[in-house]
């Protein structure tokens, strides 16, 4: 049986909206940032702002978030912060082009050989380091509370009134439900391998030590997974899905005025930085003169 994420019933501002409103903003919020390629931070910040104002108004708890918190930390500080730091990829050439005193060097080195190298460390990669990091926050900001604060009921719904046809608004609707689902699987196959007797919190022998030992997890979950799978399928195929047009449950999404708000936010904002970049040139990449001030 599928399963959803820990979605609860809040009476919120964010939750009074119009599913379709929040998905169509975060989508123009991410395509303002991205499609322009905008790296000023004099835009990027404002987005920010926004994103987490909104990200407030949902009133999620921290103890439902913050496992997906971990990964995003993870994933923005320690892997897209650091590529940044000490390649500067991922972004505009001028970040390692441009003239910029080198702050420190990290030294690197090849494990078991003499091979090695110094890493010079600009105020350049720092600042571009600094503006990547804030946005993808920027845009997780506006992903993360979706699945705590939208009804799982209506997932399908949102995407086919947006325009998708029915299969793809359904796959949509058994991705967002195949994480919790796996992770649910996961958790009933650690206590059962724990109710045998079979040691999980001490995992030696190094990572292929712990790849071993994790075997009798990964292995039948990922059954668990393809069975699963193979149900749906089954259950769809008995009541000839994707012969017809079908029909949804909840299909009664309607905009208010607030929906039109956000949506005119929304397209203004995808609009503006579009405009910025291509019309008058603004949303280039460049260092602040007051943070190379800083390291002077």
């Amino acid at each position: 049986m599928l399963v959803t994420w820990k979605y609860r019933r809040r009476n919120t501002f964010i939750q009074s909206l119009d599913p379709r409103t929040r998905l169509i903003f975060m989508l123009c919020v991410i395509f303002g940032l991205t499609i322009p390629e905008i790296w000023d931070f004099r835009i990027i910040l404002p987005l920010f702002a926004v994103s987490l104002t909104l990200y407030l108004m949902a009133h999620i708890e921290w103890k439902d978030v913050k496992r997906a918190w971990l990964y995003i930390f993870v994933l923005v500080f320690f892997i897209v912060g650091l590529n940044g730091l000490l390649s500067g990829r991922g972004g505009p050439s001028t970040v390692t082009s441009l003239p910029s005193p080198v702050v420190f060097e990290v030294p690197i080195k090849i494990p078991f050989t003499e091979i090695g190298w110094d890493v010079p460390v600009t105020v350049s990669k720092i600042w571009f380091a600094l503006n990547q990091m804030t946005r993808m926050l920027t845009m997780a900001i506006l992903a993360i509370p979706i699945p705590y604060t939208m009804d799982p009921n209506i997932y399908g719904t949102a995407f086919r009134r947006m325009g998708a046809s029915d299969k793809v608004a359904f796959t949509t609707d058994l991705a967002f439900r195949f994480l919790p689902t796996f992770a649910r699987d996961f958790s009933i196959t650690m206590d059962a391998q724990r109710a045998r007797g079979y040691e999980m919190e001490k995992l030696k022998g190094g990572i292929a030590g712990r790849l071993r030992r994790l075997a009798p997890l990964i292995i039948p979950v990922v059954m668990q997974s393809t069975v699963t799978g193979e149900e749906v399928i089954d259950a769809m195929d008995l009541r000839a899905f994707g012969t017809k047009p079908r029909t949804w449950v909840k299909d009664n999404l309607k905009y208010a005025g607030r929906d039109y708000f956000l949506l005119g936010l929304g397209i203004a904002i995808f609009v503006g930085c579009c405009v910025l970049k291509w019309g008058f040139g603004i949303g280039e990449y460049f260092v602040p003169q007051f943070f190379s001030n800083l390291f002077l």
